[in-house]
């Protein structure tokens, strides 16, 4: 037999070490089926959190249930979208929350966002669907004041008299809740060797996570240098073993508890949610880059959109208070 025939016979097979292949670009053709592949993998990619990128994914399945999920993304006009809205909220008959409504008009905006920034679509067909969205309650974010009366009641405790020994837990939790913000899971995470003070002047924070699915949330953190002296005393007196806070969560949150009590201040206002608020409320008074801010708290750019747009109206508030 001729080789040459042999080898048109048995054409040879990719290697293995070939890679994954790599779909093909999307064109305006491409039905919502196969957009929506690529979409999940760009918020993947992306950093998005896992959530958001199952909310999302499940939001435009719905908008492909409404259309057909092989309809091809060139062909979908503001009308279309327009209609699909209207569809959820008074012909699907199944209840549509303001914050599901809300959620999905976004959803439509970044996944039609991307399609045009891509070059996919030559004209963004959201843009002119408005954005009917119920945000969420401000949250009760403590002032600067009431910041000030808590650290100063966190302080006392620290110096102990009368009755109570020095107990510097207080101070050493709020003040590293309103330096950081990070939330209460990563804090009852934190073990003493994430915190760095090999440079005393600027020392740092790991935020950590177990779950290698959460580890685009990890995140380096400044301290403050005066915090090291709180963190060495409260070593001294609670010697952990493991992680930082020896305790549970609800006894921590208990300690804020008592701080805001003494503070006078409303019930809640120490929350770990509301010193959340606060420590970034603080770098926005101070001028700090938005996504200096954004990418300190952890968030997504889809979930600073929320955040960012409550800070500026905390801060209106604010300025309107005093004036």
């Amino acid at each position: 037999m001729d080789n040459t025939r042999q080898r048109d016979l048995f054409p040879e097979l990719p290697r293995e070490d070939d890679g994954e292949r790599k779909p093909p670009p999307l064109t305006r053709e491409a039905s919502l089926q196969a957009a929506l592949g690529t979409f999940e993998r760009h918020m993947r990619d992306e950093g998005f959190s896992i959530n958001t990128v199952k909310a999302f994914a499940s939001d435009i399945r719905l908008l492909g249930r409404y259309l057909g999920i092989g309809t091809p993304v060139g062909e979908i006009g503001t009308k279309n979208l327009t209609d699909f809205l209207h569809w959820l909220t008074d012909e699907r008959g199944v209840p549509c929350s303001p914050k599901s409504y809300a959620r999905r008009v976004t959803a439509l905006k970044v996944f039609f966002g991307w399609l045009h920034e891509t070059g996919v679509l030559p004209q963004d067909p959201s843009t002119a669907v408005i954005q009917q969205s119920v945000s969420s309650p401000l949250p009760d974010a403590p002032t600067a004041t009431d910041v000030e009366r808590a650290l100063a009641v966190a302080e006392s405790r620290r110096a102990g008299g009368g009755d109570h020994k020095p107990d510097a837990r207080p101070y050493l939790l709020l003040s590293l809740l309103l330096q950081t913000g990070i939330k209460k899971g990563e804090a009852m995470a934190i073990v003493p060797n994430h915190i760095d003070d090999t440079d005393p002047d600027q020392p740092v924070l790991y935020v950590r996570y177990a779950n290698p699915r959460l580890r685009y949330k990890e995140r380096k953190l400044p301290l403050e240098r005066a915090w090291l002296p709180v963190l060495d005393e409260y070593l001294q007196q609670y010697r952990p073993t493991d992680t930082l806070f020896t305790c549970t969560p609800r006894n921590l949150e208990y300690v804020l508890r008592d701080v805001a009590e003494e503070a006078e201040l409303p019930s809640g206002a120490l929350s770990f949610e509301n010193l959340r608020w606060a420590s970034a409320l603080r770098d926005w008074r101070a001028d700090v880059e938005q996504d200096d801010i954004r990418q300190k708290l952890g968030l997504s750019k889809i979930a600073w959109r929320e955040t960012k747009g409550k800070l500026r109206r905390l801060i209106e508030q604010e300025e309107t208070a005093v004036a």
